[in-house]
Formats: C-alpha cells, structure tokens, sequence
C-alpha cells in the first residue's frame, strides 16, 4: 500500500461507520486536483471522498471556514455532505455523489443544458439564507498573495503591477455599485461542478466566501472558456431572463479581475514547486488573457455600463 493510500484509510477511520476501515476493504483511486490529495473510496456500500490538504495551503487557506461554509453548502442542495473534517489541518470525508462527470471546458461546450444547470445552481448557492463565514475581498487578496510572493521573492510576469494600478479604478467602481453580497463559491474551476445531467453540483469550498454574486459567474465563464452563446445561457438560466446592462458589465469586469488575481495563486504554487503542471505558463497565460480584455474596445462600455446604474 502507498504511503498515500496508507493516509486516506487512516483519514477515513475518523468518519462515522468507517472507525473499522481497513486497506484490503477498500478500492481507492486517485481524483484530480492541482494543490490536494483528492481520492474516492469505494468500500461495501458505500462511496466516499477523502481530501489530504497539500503541503504549503495553509498559508492562504483558513480550514474553519471552508469546512462550515461546505456545510452550508450541502444544506443549500448544491454540494456534498460533510461526514467528517478536522478544521485545524483541512482532512475532510464527504459522501461521493453517484452518477456524475466531472466537468471540464470541453463538457461545458458538448453537454446539452450544462451552462444553464451551472446558472441555476449558482443561482441556488447565492439565494440561501444562511450566510457563509469569511469576506471574499478580491483586492485585498491581490494584496496579500503580492505579499506572500514577495516573501518568497518570487518572480512576477513583466507589466503585473502597472496592470493592478490601472485596475484601480474598477475597484472603487465595484465597491460603490449596487451589490448584495451573498454565498459564493469565488474559485469555480470546471473541475468543481459535478453534472448529472439533471443537476449541477458543485464542490471544493477553499476559497468560499461572501462575495458579490457575479464574480462567480464571470470566474466560470473564464474558467471554461465559454463562447457568447453558452455565456448567454449561463446568465439567461441564473437571472431567469436576460441579465440587464450593468450586470452584464459587471460579469465582464469580473473576468479580468479573476484573472488578475489567480495569475497571483499560480505563481505561488510556481514558487512552492507544485508540481501539478507548469503554474508559470499557466499564470502567464491568465496575466496575458486579462491585459487582452481589459485591453479591448468593448471593455470601456461594459465599465459604462455599471458606472451608469
């Protein structure tokens, strides 16, 4: 047995039922995931997700929040149900839903209705009455990752900082606008949804927090590179009709600043040698990808848009 499967079976033994659990009981495979050890436990059944935090996350994620906003999650219908976690070092096991595929860029562009489930999903998350803990605040994290880099005198693509100055004015803009902060997910990877094709889950609560609600729909469209028409869909499906001007500008904005901000997590994970995949092409790509479209002629009027609601 690995040293990895010998951490999952001792990990599971804390969850209610599973105190007995033991190696040859079990079918473990290893799940995705860029900065965790995420693996499925098939045993009886039973299926279940064990998540090991990665070395070095504790430095910018607080394990507290996560696990009671995961648990605010589940009783909003739209994530798992947390059957243990320990909230000082992150080790979570929640049940595995059945019958789904994770998503990816790809199944967004190929599964029929997979843009409109995610909206009603998001808009599930963002209407439930109980509040998450933590305020996602997007310029301060810029902030502190800038300092964290820093500490690790860490490298940062050329032109960053005159990119966050320029961004400035966006930030006193979403600040002043009309927002109500609400749930949300704030890092919406593909790899976080879940599709039956029925209904959208949607899992991984690290960077959960209370947000204005359509930075979650702007990181998603980034994240899987959604065309205008499955973007339309998306805000179509969440707003139950088409999404009025300067919600749609503030979606737009919102996917220049999601990229701004995890060029910043990208270059952390460079630094601390995460070797998941190359995170300095992937930060260069983001860093490049947000100059583009603040760059682009029709990002002025979507900032109109809002200035003028």
């Amino acid at each position: 047995m690995s040293e990895h499967q010998t951490a999952v079976i001792k990990a599971l033994r804390n969850a209610p039922g599973f105190e007995n659990a033991a190696a040859q009981d079990c079918r473990i495979t290893r799940l995705g995931g860029l900065t965790n050890l995420v693996h499925l436990v098939e045993t009886g059944d039973r299926q279940v997700i064990v998540r090991i935090p990665g070395a070095g996350t504790e430095a910018y994620i607080d394990r507290a929040v996560e696990i009671h906003n995961a648990r605010v999650a589940c009783r909003a219908g739209v994530s798992a149900r947390v059957l243990w976690a320990d909230d000082k070092t992150g080790v979570m096991i929640s049940e595995a839903i059945e019958g789904i595929v994770t998503m990816t860029p790809e199944l967004f562009a190929t599964r029929p209705g997979a843009a409109s489930r995610a909206g009603r999903a998001l808009a599930d998350l963002h209407n439930s009455p109980e509040p998450f803990e933590f305020r996602f605040e997007l310029f301060k994290m810029i902030e502190d990752y800038l300092q964290v880099l820093a500490q690790k005198d860490a490298e940062l693509p050329d032109g960053y900082h005159e990119v966050v100055t320029a961004a400035e004015p966006l930030r006193d803009l979403l600040l002043s606008g009309e927002s109500t902060l609400a749930p949300c997910h704030c890092d919406p990877l593909c790899e976080n949804f879940l599709d039956d094709g029925e209904k959208m889950w949607i899992v991984d609560w690290e960077y959960s927090g209370m947000n204005d609600p359509l930075w979650d729909l702007g990181d998603l469209s980034v994240e899987a590179g959604l065309p205008p028409a499955l973007e339309a869909e998306l805000l179509c499906a969440y707003f139950g009709g088409q999404p009025k001007p300067h919600e749609r500008g503030r979606v737009v904005i919102y996917k220049a600043m999601c990229d701004l901000l995890w060029t910043l997590w990208g270059l952390i994970q460079h630094a601390d040698g995460n070797p998941a995949e190359d995170f300095w092409a992937y930060s260069l790509n983001r860093f490049e990808r947000c100059q583009a479209l603040m760059n682009d002629a029709e990002f002025a009027d979507h900032v109109a848009a809002v200035r003028s609601a």
